[in-house]
This record gives structure tokens, C-alpha cells and sequence, in this order.
């Protein structure tokens, strides 16, 4: 049989088996895209039956320098935010695949593991281009429908599931700094950023200044792109890669779902939003895309035409501002 697994083929069988029972037997198991931060294979067992197996293996992160040095950009990894926001998610009725099993004991890895249900379906952004401008109406009105639910989820404190504590700053001065960083790390690979990154330091200080402050925030996914939204055969919307999902500015999200979603960013606009923060996140969101691109390109992800297009687009978006600010 097919087998691509971080895990002993011995070992899977028995997990699955403890997981499930004696009548799953694995026919196949396939690694599938999982972003940058963690390794994902389908499995099919030979009842019929399939399931994803989720590898946190940090060796196999491209941002596990961020991680190791808790880096404010680090916002999106490990076993213990996915069940903490697994169980957040569906305890309101936000779906996302069902947590069959999480297995932190490190006994035998150095990594955690989970086995998580599989949606038979395709990502959000294939009904981009969908034949059936009812099928698109219907998927995109729904996702609009369950963020709309999950950002009306207040907290006075923001932060992560498992970072709850009093704020003494405002969330968006994390994202400040955070840019000062991305902003440093891009000027020393990309010229075009290096000459002009005193006036993209005014900007991003210009924007902020503009900023009143808040005491009520929302529960966001944290990098809600058409790829973190599986649709199944029923065109019901499941949010996937929820590990940084958070208590924050909505305007976070709103800001980058404007940015991927396009002309689909209809479906899921709110208008409440501060208009002051949605242009401060966009700012940032540029940025900090330019420096991600950079790293991936750096670091070796598979895909390196994506790398390089993320980080010269979003180096452009971000540079077109000082046109805007007459600097």
C-alpha cells in the first residue's frame, strides 16, 4: 500500500486502531498540503472510512525560528492552541473538522499528533470561479453568516486560548512591533524596501497614531484566506488551520479576508468595522506578507514561484502607500 507518514506504519495502525477499533485497517496514506507549519496526511482504511493525521513537528515548520524565539509573528502553532480552539469552535457552534484524538505524550516522537476528521469537499477558493452563481451566493453567504457569528464573540482581554491574561497594551501595538520586525527582516533582502524603509516606518507610526482605544474584541481565525475554509458536498463551510485563531481586532481578519477574498470580500463585510484600524491592518498585512514570502523563499518551501510572488506583490501594495502619504 501507499504509505507517506511522519509516524512508524506499525505504530500508525495501532493509534488508528486504539482511535477507532480492530475493523480499521489503513489501504493508503497520502501527505497532503498543510501550509507551513505543519505536516498533514489523509488516511483511507480499507472499510471505507478516512480521517487526517496532523504532525506539530517543529523541525518541519518554516517559521520554527519564530516559534523557538516566541517571536510576536509566531501566532499560529501547536497541538495545545488547535484543541484549545477546536474545542472553543465547536462548543459554539463554528464548525471545523472534529478532534477524534490528540496524542501528547511524546513517548515514542519528540512531536504531537492528532487524528482529525476529513471533509470530503474542496477549499473556498475553487467556487471562485464556479459555473453556478447560486452555488457561489450559497457558499459565500454561509462562511459570511458563520464569521459574522464567531466575530460577535466578545472578550474585554484579548490574546490566545492559552495566553489569557490582563492587557497592558493595546492588541494593535503587538502588530506594530511586529511590522517594525518584518519591515527589518525585508529591507535587508529586498532594495526596493531597503531605500524607502524610513518612510514606511513614518507610515506605519502616522497610521497608528490615528488609532482610539479599545476594551472589547472579537474572536478571529487570525489568517482567514479562501484556503483555510474547506466547503463540503452539502456547501457547508469548515474553518481548518485554526491554531491562531484568537480574541483580537476584527479588523485583523476583516483586513486580510479584504485582501485574499477579493471580490468575494462582499459576502463577509461588516459595517461596524473602524476604518482607522482596517488601514492600519492593511498596512501591516502587506508587510508582514512581503517578509513571509522572503522566509519561505529563504527557507526552502516547495512552492517557490508562490514564495517569491507573495513577497514582490505584497512589497508593491505595501510601497504604493507612500504615494498615498506624498512622502
Amino acid at each position: 500500500m501507499d504509505f507517506a507518514c511522519h509516524l512508524d506504519q506499525a505504530d500508525l495502525q495501532d493509534y488508528i486502531q486504539s482511535v477507532f477499533g480492530t475493523g480499521y485497517i489503513i489501504a493508503s496514506v497520502s501527505k497532503m498540503h498543510g501550509g507551513a507549519q505543519k505536516v498533514v496526511c489523509k488516511i483511507d482504511c480499507s472499510n471505507g472510512f478516512s480521517c487526517v493525521l496532523y504532525v506539530w513537528d517543529l523541525t518541519m515548520s518554516y517559521f520554527q525560528e519564530e516559534t523557538a524565539n516566541k517571536d510576536v509573528s509566531e501566532i499560529s502553532y501547536g497541538s495545545d492552541l488547535f484543541e484549545l480552539n477546536n474545542k472553543y469552535l465547536t462548543q459554539n457552534g463554528i464548525r471545523t473538522p472534529f478532534l477524534y484524538d490528540l496524542n501528547k505524550e511524546k513517548e515514542r516522537y519528540p512531536f504531537d499528533y492528532a487524528l482529525v476528521e476529513f471533509i470530503d469537499g474542496q477549499k473556498a477558493e475553487a467556487y471562485f470561479h464556479h459555473s453556478d452563481s447560486r452555488i457561489q451566493d450559497k457558499v459565500f453567504q454561509r462562511l459570511g453568516e458563520m464569521l459574522t457569528g464567531m466575530h460577535a464573540a466578545k472578550s474585554q482581554i484579548y490574546g490566545k486560548q492559552n495566553q489569557i491574561r490582563a492587557n497592558t497594551v493595546n492588541c494593535h501595538l503587538l502588530q506594530l512591533e511586529n511590522a517594525k520586525l518584518q519591515l527589518s527582516y525585508a529591507s535587508r533582502h529586498m532594495d526596493c524596501i531597503r531605500v524607502n524603509q524610513s518612510k514606511l516606518f513614518d507610515i506605519l507610526h502616522e497610521l497608528e497614531s490615528r488609532i482610539k482605544p479599545r476594551t472589547q474584541y472579537g474572536f478571529i481565525h487570525g489568517e482567514l484566506g479562501p484556503d483555510h475554509v474547506l466547503v463540503n458536498d452539502k456547501l457547508e463551510t469548515f474553518l481548518i488551520d485554526i491554531e491562531g485563531a484568537m480574541f483580537f481586532d476584527i479588523e485583523h481578519e476583516h483586513s486580510f479576508m479584504k485582501l485574499r477574498f477579493g471580490d468575494f470580500y462582499r459576502y463577509l463585510e461588516n459595517d461596524t468595522l473602524d476604518p482607522d484600524r482596517m488601514l492600519f491592518y492593511r498596512f501591516h498585512h502587506h508587510i508582514s506578507l512581503t517578509s513571509g514570502g522572503l522566509k519561505l523563499l529563504h527557507r526552502g518551501f516547495p512552492n517557490q514561484p508562490f514564495a517569491k510572488e507573495l513577497a514582490e506583490y505584497h512589497s508593491e501594495c505595501a510601497l504604493r502607500f507612500i504615494e498615498g502619504f506624498n512622502l
